[in-house]
């Protein structure tokens, strides 16, 4: 049974020391956050009386 904990215990140190999935964390961690900015920043820009959606869709078909 202690050969077992013994183990168990270095493949836990082995897994501690090993960042090779941080990288991808990490980035999904930012995107996640950029997403959370701009849906802030639009409820913002729309409780602000801005119709931001309005405005791209006349930007980009034009206004006729």
């Amino acid at each position: 049974m202690p050969w077992i904990l013994s183990v168990i215990a270095e493949r836990l140190r082995r897994c501690h020391r090993d960042e090779r999935g941080m990288n991808t964390a990490e980035l999904m961690g930012n995107a996640a956050l950029a997403i959370v900015a701009l849906v802030a920043i639009w409820g913002a820009l729309q409780a602000a009386g801005l119709n931001v959606v309005g405005w791209i869709e006349t930007t980009l078909l034009g206004s006729g």
